[in-house]
């Protein structure tokens, strides 16, 4: 794939115990995406998203509102390297 790219996200708000992870996992595989989502220490949700750029920015756009309990109250967003291609997306302990 020619324009695929990889993000790394650190997703602020209240994203953690309110079914992140696995509603952005679902997301993300919808959409046709490679990488990993995991809770960080700190609160925050950290992900690596992997693909074509336009489907990294509509993720990044349903992000912001997560499942009905989580409240985002922002994403940093920072180049990063890929996962291998046929990686699928899943989740990674914290």
């Amino acid at each position: 794939m020619a324009d695929r790219v990889a993000r790394r996200w650190l997703i602020s708000g209240r994203v953690q115990g309110v079914g992140y992870r696995a509603w952005m996992q679902a997301r993300a595989l919808e959409a046709g995406l490679e990488g990993w989502v995991r809770n960080l220490e700190d609160g925050r949700v950290e992900a690596l998203v992997c693909g074509a750029a336009a489907s990294l920015a509509g993720l990044r756009r349903t992000c912001l509102s997560g499942p009905g309990p989580a409240r985002v109250d922002g994403i940093e967003d920072h180049a990063a390297e890929p996962v291998p291609q046929g990686s699928g997306f899943g989740t990674r302990p914290g």
